[in-house]
C-alpha cells in the first residue's frame, strides 16, 4: 500500500505544515523533560500549572481539528460550543491523571496533522471562524497551531526558550501582536524593531520605540518578560521600560 501523503499544494501551506510539525516535536520534547510529579508545579504562564498548560495544548489541537473538518466537509464545526466551553476544559483536563494528560496531547496532536495530511488541496482556501470570530481560510489553522505548540513549550518551564523558536515564527508572531494592539481604541502603540534582524512594525510616530533581539522582543510582547528583566535586553526610545499591550 503506498504511503499516505500531504494532499496541500500550496507552497506555503507545505512549508507551514514542516513548521507546526517541529513545533509539535518541540513540545514534545519539553513535556518528557518532566516527570509525572513536575506537572503539579507552576508553568510561567500566571494562574496556570503545567498540567492546564498540558490540557491547553491537547484540547487546542482537537479545537483546531474541528475547524479543519469544517473545511472538508462544508458543514459548520465551531471550535468550541460556547465562550466558556474552553476555559472548562482546561480546567476539567487539568485534573486527569498524569499518563491520560500525556496521551491526550500525542493523540489530539496525531489526529490534528492526519486531518491537515488528508485535507484537499482546493479545500484548504475554504472559509472557517475562529473562536474569536474571525473568518479564515482553512490554511490560517496551521499558523494558529503553530503559535501554540512553540510558546506553550517554552511556558512549560523544562529548558525550552524562546531563542529556540525559528525566528520566522517570532517574526509572524510579533507582527500578529502588534496589528492585534493596533486595532484597539486603547492609544498609541509602540514601534518595534529587531535588532539583529533588522525587521519593523509600527511607525515612528507611535511616540516611542522599543528595540532589542527578536526572542526578547517576542518574549515581552507575549507577556512573557518581566519589566524588571526586559531593562536588560530592551530599549525603550522615547518611553520608559513597562509591560507590553494587551495582547488577547
Amino acid at each position: 500500500m503506498p504511503a499516505r501523503v500531504d494532499q496541500a499544494t500550496d507552497p506555503q501551506v507545505v512549508a507551514d505544515l514542516a513548521t507546526v510539525r517541529l513545533g509539535t516535536a518541540f513540545f514534545r520534547r519539553a513535556l518528557n523533560r518532566l516527570y509525572d510529579v513536575d506537572l503539579d508545579g507552576d508553568s510561567l504562564l500566571r494562574g496556570w500549572t503545567r498540567r492546564h498548560v498540558v490540557a491547553h495544548v491537547g484540547y487546542n489541537a482537537r479545537a483546531v481539528a474541528r475547524l479543519v473538518d469544517w473545511a472538508a466537509t462544508g458543514i459548520e464545526t465551531p471550535m468550541y460550543e460556547s465562550p466558556h466551553a474552553r476555559k472548562d476544559e482546561i480546567d476539567v483536563g487539568a485534573t486527569l491523571p498524569p499518563e491520560a494528560l500525556r496521551n491526550l496531547v500525542e493523540h489530539s496532536a496525531i489526529d490534528l496533522d492526519v486531518r491537515w495530511r488528508d485535507l484537499p488541496g482546493d479545500r484548504w482556501a475554504a472559509r472557517v471562524t475562529t473562536a474569536q470570530g474571525r473568518e479564515v481560510p482553512a490554511a490560517e489553522t496551521v499558523w494558529m497551531r503553530t503559535r501554540e505548540v512553540w510558546l506553550h513549550a517554552v511556558d512549560l518551564d523544562s529548558g525550552a526558550r524562546v531563542d529556540q523558536i525559528p525566528a520566522a515564527v517570532c517574526e509572524r508572531l510579533v507582527g500578529d501582536i502588534h496589528r492585534a494592539w493596533s486595532a484597539r481604541p486603547e492609544g498609541p502603540v509602540p514601534k518595534l524593531v529587531a535588532t539583529d534582524s533588522g525587521t519593523q512594525w509600527g511607525s515612528s510616530r507611535a511616540g516611542s520605540t522599543v528595540s532589542g533581539p527578536l526572542s526578547a522582543l517576542t518574549q515581552w510582547a507575549t507577556g512573557r518578560l518581566p519589566v524588571a528583566a526586559a531593562a536588560d535586553f530592551l530599549r525603550w526610545s522615547g518611553g520608559r521600560p513597562g509591560p507590553a499591550p494587551r495582547w488577547i
